[in-house]
């Protein structure tokens, strides 16, 4: 059996309902189950406090308020004296370079950074990539690792481990009715969702695509989801500009996101920058709902276009509304590439493989760091 490790996961952020925090969250708890010591460290945050304490995990908040906030290096400190910390896993490069000014004052034998964004480093950045100090790097896809190599990090350094998939909230048997009764749709309707509201997500060129649809399926209806108060108004201006009022429909923030998924006839996501390989894709093919992406970054690696769902060009509005409508004339097509999907995402991209590989790296990293 592997020694039980002490291991502090470094957050400078407060949401706990994003993508990276979700996955922070799972991955501390699943090598807590495996007998390691797990601290959970991150901005203030009332969603956190209550998230730790029912998965018993310790936690500590740091105002991290920037890059150098330096008012936070000391309890950074505290927090990795009074617990032994061995590893840390800094969840953002504002974690890495707090995390890298604490190193000055106590050990952190191993210091890890997570990548899964693909916008380029700049000279700063790239420094705390290729420093020493920085023992290895988290790419959570095979692009985002060649991106870096790109840039000057060493190969050897970057360590693939793609987004753990949760296979007990997210499986073929979630219910997709309560959430078509709260947005009141009936079984004609045809449900797209877009999950996560920024400009390079490509939201706007999912509403454009929603216009060509529209015209040719009037049953569709276009769902966004993750919007503030702010977000989900621009969203209905901007819906009402092109017609789409009676169309378009917006969850703020939520947490039953498996149950969304499977409420939708097929998860979109359009964006054209920065991305991994994106998450709700991942999720949707879990519970056996139809995917379609842009041909951008890792998506090729979950999705092989006509096999386990659509790829399209990058701010290709015309191809996007292509492909929905194939998904819509298609349903048997459709969903025989949502269910070969979900044996991928089983197979590749589940929490469990996810915390099977980041438990070895840890082991090799420490390991290779003890005299012989």
């Amino acid at each position: 059996m592997n020694e039980s490790l002490r291991i502090l996961q470094l957050y400078p952020k407060s949401d706990y309902f994003t993508g990276a925090a979700v996955q922070l969250l799972e991955l501390a708890r699943g090598l807590q189950e495996r007998g390691h010591h797990v601290v959970v460290t991150t901005r203030p945050g009332e969603g956190w406090v209550e998230k730790c304490a029912e998965a018993r995990l310790p936690y500590h908040s740091l105002p991290m308020r920037s890059e150098v906030d330096v008012k936070s290096i000391p309890g950074l400190v505290r927090i990795i004296r009074k617990h032994r910390i061995q590893v840390v896993h800094a969840q953002k490069g504002k974690a890495r370079t707090l995390a890298l000014m604490a190193g000055l004052f106590t050990r952190i034998p191993v210091l890890i950074l997570n990548r899964g964004v693909s916008f380029p480093l700049d000279p700063f950045n790239k420094l705390g990539y290729t420093t020493r100090r920085v023992t290895a790097v988290v790419a959570v896809s095979e692009s985002i690792k060649r991106g870096l190599v790109a840039q000057g990090v060493p190969a050897e350094k970057i360590h693939v481990i793609y987004s753990g998939t949760d296979m007990r909230r997210f499986h073929p048997g979630v219910d997709r009715l309560r959430v078509r009764r709260e947005l009141a749709l009936g079984p004609e309707h045809y449900l797209i969702t877009q999950i996560g509201i920024r400009s390079w997500k490509g939201n706007d060129d999912t509403l454009d695509a929603m216009k060509t649809v529209a015209a040719r399926a009037p049953h569709a209806r276009l769902l966004f989801v993750g919007a503030n108060e702010a977000k989900a108004r621009i969203i209905m201006e901007k819906a009402a500009a092109r017609g789409l009022a009676e169309k378009v429909l917006v969850f703020l923030y939520r947490e039953d996101i498996p149950e969304i998924l499977a409420a939708s006839d097929v998860c979109v996501d359009a964006s054209y920058a920065g991305l991994g390989i994106t998450g709700t894709l991942r999720e949707a093919l879990a519970v056996e709902t139809p995917v379609i992406g842009t041909d951008l970054e890792g998506n090729p690696e979950l999705i092989t276009d006509e096999h386990t769902g659509y790829l399209f060009p990058p701010r290709d509005i015309a191809a996007l509304a292509r492909v929905i409508l194939r998904m819509i004339e298609d349903p048997e097509k459709a969903k025989a590439m949502a269910r070969m999907g979900a044996k991928r995402v089983e197979a590749e991209f589940s929490v469990t493989a996810k915390i099977d590989r980041t438990e070895a790296l840890y082991h090799r990293l420490l390991a290779a760091k003890r005299p012989h």
